[in-house]
């Protein structure tokens, strides 16, 4: 019987095996309770008494010999299986669930696509900014309300140290490093000191544009601007400029599209005017072209600024500004489609 015993060890030690389906053969003809151990512990019971210490330790040995082989195999074939297949073991588990783009973030680059089409190109700029970059060289007054602590957000520490109101700090560092022509587009977040509420929040989104060059006219500004509101709204937008008062340009106006939504007949999103406003415009001051070092007896611009809460409002009808910030994953996977 020990002769068997050891016969049965030299037998599993060169065990193999090519699928999962061989180990389990394997198992069942060595450790089942029909298998080759069970066996010699049935014909253990008739071994005399002196031998069955030895005998019951050669048996263990097998059992346990038989049972580290099988493992070993079938722990060896799903290392095989792995190396060999297209698991990626870096990757999160399954099902991966695909994110969205914010409707902010779809918003700005449809509108960045349509002005880089018309020939603008991209310029940004730091948000902490300094009073001269988005007060001074901006022709507003020592004594405009857009100064006082109400309205912008000073640094402690530096009181001529601000976060940018609008994007308009990003046209003066251009015109301070560019000579005409210039044509660019300039989005980004800006703040003011505000109170949060459906309708207005301490940060949001701007887009603003700049076109300096030699004889350009308000007319250039009002083909640009109505193109882009068809791009944006569809081909059957209408416009319309009202004048207006910015500090940075003269004259200036305010710009309206005819309503998304009643097509300009009246609608309680309109509130029955038929219009809804989007933007500001203007004929850059030549007090600014000045500051900023450029010559305003050779050269003219136009500037144009929008929000883009305000174009993802009209384009979504989001009504409550607070949903763009609030990172709802139900609100966000509404746009799911539109990315």
């Amino acid at each position: 019987m020990i002769e068997r015993i050891q016969k049965l060890i030299e037998e599993v030690n060169a065990l193999h095996a090519q699928n999962a389906e061989e180990v389990e053969a394997l198992r069942i003809k060595y450790l089942s309770k029909k298998g080759e151990v069970n066996a010699l512990m049935n014909d253990f019971r008739t071994v005399p008494a002196e031998m069955k210490k030895e005998l019951g330790m050669r048996i263990n040995e097998l059992k346990a010999c038989a049972l580290e082989k099988i493992n070993s195999l079938r722990d060896a074939l799903q290392v095989a299986e792995v190396a060999g297949g297209d698991i990626d073991l870096t990757r999160t588990p399954y099902p991966v669930r695909l994110g969205t783009r914010h409707p902010l973030t779809l918003v700005k680059n449809e509108i960045v696509d349509i002005f880089s089409r018309l020939g603008f190109t991209l310029a940004e700029g730091p948000e902490v900014e300094d009073d001269w970059h988005v007060y001074s060289s901006m022709n507003f007054a020592d004594d405009h309300p857009a100064r006082d602590m109400q309205d912008t957000f000073f640094v402690e520490a530096h009181p001529d140290i601000i976060l940018r109101s609008h994007t308009s700090s990003v046209q003066a560092r251009t015109m301070e490093r560019q000579q005409p022509p210039i044509r660019v587009i300039c989005p980004g977040r800006v703040y003011r000191n505000e109170a949060i509420s459906a309708r207005a929040h301490c940060f949001f989104h701007q887009v603003e544009g700049l076109y300096i060059d030699k004889n350009v006219s308000f007319a250039d500004l009002k083909q640009v601007l109505l193109l882009f509101a068809q791009e944006m709204f569809g081909t059957d937008t209408k416009i319309r400029l009202r004048p207006s008062y910015f500090p940075f340009t003269e004259p200036s106006a305010e710009m309206d599209v005819s309503c998304t939504i009643c097509g300009g007949k009246g609608c309680s999103m309109c509130k029955g005017a038929g219009w809804l406003e989007i933007l500001g415009c203007g004929m850059v001051d030549p007090a600014v072209l000045e500051a900023n070092g450029i010559d305003s007896t050779q050269y003219t611009g136009y500037a144009f600024g929008m929000g883009i809460e305000r174009i993802a409002n009209l384009k979504y009808q989001v009504k409550d500004l607070r949903l763009f910030s609030e990172n709802d994953v139900r609100f966000l996977d509404e746009f799911q489609s539109a990315n």
